[in-house]
Protein backbone atom coordinates (compact mmCIF):
# COMPACT_ATOMS: atom_id res chain seq x y z
CA UNK A 1 0.00 0.00 0.00
CA UNK A 2 1.26 3.19 -0.71
CA UNK A 3 0.50 6.87 0.29
CA UNK A 4 -1.59 7.51 -2.04
CA UNK A 5 -3.93 4.41 -1.42
CA UNK A 6 -3.88 5.50 1.95
CA UNK A 7 -5.44 8.77 0.58
CA UNK A 8 -7.59 7.18 -1.26
CA UNK A 9 -8.85 4.69 1.15
CA UNK A 10 -9.78 7.76 3.93
CA UNK A 11 -11.05 9.99 1.55
CA UNK A 12 -13.50 7.60 0.14
CA UNK A 13 -14.65 6.20 4.19
CA UNK A 14 -14.56 9.94 5.60
CA UNK A 15 -15.96 11.69 2.47
CA UNK A 16 -13.09 14.37 2.99
CA UNK A 17 -11.45 16.06 -0.47
CA UNK A 18 -8.30 14.13 -1.48
CA UNK A 19 -6.47 17.32 -0.85
CA UNK A 20 -7.67 17.71 2.85
CA UNK A 21 -6.60 14.04 3.53
CA UNK A 22 -3.40 14.60 1.58
CA UNK A 23 -2.80 17.73 3.76
CA UNK A 24 -3.37 16.11 7.17
CA UNK A 25 -1.45 12.64 6.71
CA UNK A 26 1.71 14.64 5.70
CA UNK A 27 1.02 16.70 8.29
CA UNK A 28 0.85 13.72 10.39
CA UNK A 29 4.09 12.23 8.66
CA UNK A 30 5.85 15.57 9.65
CA UNK A 31 4.90 15.68 13.22
CA UNK A 32 6.38 11.99 13.27
CA UNK A 33 9.16 12.63 11.85
CA UNK A 34 10.19 15.79 13.59
CA UNK A 35 9.61 14.43 17.03
CA UNK A 36 12.16 11.47 15.90
CA UNK A 37 14.84 14.10 14.38
CA UNK A 38 14.50 15.69 18.45
CA UNK A 39 15.02 12.35 19.91
CA UNK A 40 11.33 12.10 21.08
CA UNK A 41 9.65 8.65 20.73
CA UNK A 42 5.72 8.70 19.37
CA UNK A 43 3.25 6.77 21.05
CA UNK A 44 0.13 5.50 18.89
CA UNK A 45 -1.97 3.64 21.18
CA UNK A 46 -3.19 0.29 19.82
CA UNK A 47 -1.02 0.79 16.89
CA UNK A 48 2.83 0.74 17.94
CA UNK A 49 5.39 3.42 18.64
CA UNK A 50 8.01 4.71 17.28
CA UNK A 51 10.93 5.31 18.98
CA UNK A 52 14.63 5.95 18.36
CA UNK A 53 17.41 3.67 19.06
CA UNK A 54 21.21 4.48 19.18
CA UNK A 55 24.07 1.94 17.69
CA UNK A 56 27.62 3.09 19.21
CA UNK A 57 30.38 2.90 17.42
CA UNK A 58 32.10 -0.20 15.77
CA UNK A 59 34.84 -1.64 13.79
CA UNK A 60 34.34 -2.74 10.54
CA UNK A 61 36.19 -4.83 6.97
CA UNK A 62 35.83 -3.12 4.11
CA UNK A 63 36.71 -7.09 2.30
CA UNK A 64 37.20 -5.46 -1.02
CA UNK A 65 40.09 -3.28 0.09
CA UNK A 66 41.01 -5.50 3.11
CA UNK A 67 41.45 -2.35 4.94
CA UNK A 68 39.53 -1.45 8.61
CA UNK A 69 36.93 1.26 9.19
CA UNK A 70 35.15 2.60 12.31
CA UNK A 71 31.30 3.19 11.79
CA UNK A 72 30.56 6.06 13.39
CA UNK A 73 27.98 5.76 16.30
CA UNK A 74 24.63 6.95 15.22
CA UNK A 75 20.38 6.94 16.04
CA UNK A 76 18.34 5.48 13.99
CA UNK A 77 14.31 5.61 13.74
CA UNK A 78 12.68 2.40 14.52
CA UNK A 79 8.89 0.80 14.90
CA UNK A 80 7.31 -1.21 17.50
CA UNK A 81 3.70 -2.40 16.76
CA UNK A 82 1.80 -2.83 19.62
CA UNK A 83 0.61 -5.95 21.58
CA UNK A 84 -2.92 -5.58 20.75
CA UNK A 85 -1.78 -5.14 17.15
CA UNK A 86 0.23 -8.24 16.73
CA UNK A 87 -2.34 -10.37 18.44
CA UNK A 88 -4.41 -9.31 15.80
CA UNK A 89 -1.73 -10.03 13.15
CA UNK A 90 -1.34 -13.60 14.39
CA UNK A 91 -4.92 -14.12 14.79
CA UNK A 92 -5.73 -13.96 18.21
CA UNK A 93 -8.73 -12.35 19.86
CA UNK A 94 -7.13 -9.56 20.99
CA UNK A 95 -9.40 -6.50 23.17
CA UNK A 96 -7.91 -2.98 22.42
CA UNK A 97 -5.97 -0.95 24.76
CA UNK A 98 -8.20 2.38 24.90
Amino acid sequence: MTKADIINQISASTGLAKKDVALSVEAFMDVIKNSLLNKENVYLRGFGSFIVKHRAEKTARNISKNTTITIAAHDFPSFKPAKSFVGKMKGEDVEDED
